[in-house]
C-alpha cells in the first residue's frame, strides 16, 4: 500500500499501515488484506504461428538443406533454460522446409 499523501511505500504494524517518510498512519481495512488468486491473469504472448501463412515473415538468405532455395522465414524461439540462447528457425520460401540452428 502506498501512502495517499507522499506515495512512498507505508509499513505495516500493530494493525496499522504507517508511512516512514512523512507519518501518515491508518487503520488496515479488510481491502487491505492480502488475496490469493487461483487463475493467473497472463497474456500468452505468440511471437510466430507456424500454421497461419503471415506475408510479413522476416526473411534471411540461407540455402534449403532440401531443395536448396535461398531464402527462408526465421523466427527465434527459447526451448531450453533460460541461461541458454534461444533456437533459430528457418522455414524455406519455396518448399516449407522447416529446420533448426544452434548457437
Amino acid at each position: 500500500m502506498f501512502c495517499p499523501q507522499c506515495k512512498s511505500l507505508m509499513i505495516s504494524s500493530a494493525g496499522q499501515l504507517k508511512c516512514k517518510r512523512c507519518g501518515y498512519i491508518r487503520d488496515i481495512t479488510g481491502a487491505d488484506q492480502m488475496r490469493i488468486e487461483e487463475k493467473r491473469s497472463e497474456k500468452e504472448i505468440i511471437f510466430f504461428d507456424e500454421d497461419q501463412e503471415v506475408a510479413t515473415k522476416p526473411t534471411f538468405a540461407i540455402k534449403c538443406p532440401e531443395c536448396e532455395h535461398n531464402l527462408a522465414f526465421w523466427w527465434m524461439r527459447q526451448l531450453r533454460s533460460a541461461d541458454e540462447s534461444e533456437v533459430r528457425f528457418f522455414k524455406c520460401v519455396k518448399c516449407g522446409y522447416t529446420w533448426r540452428e544452434y548457437d
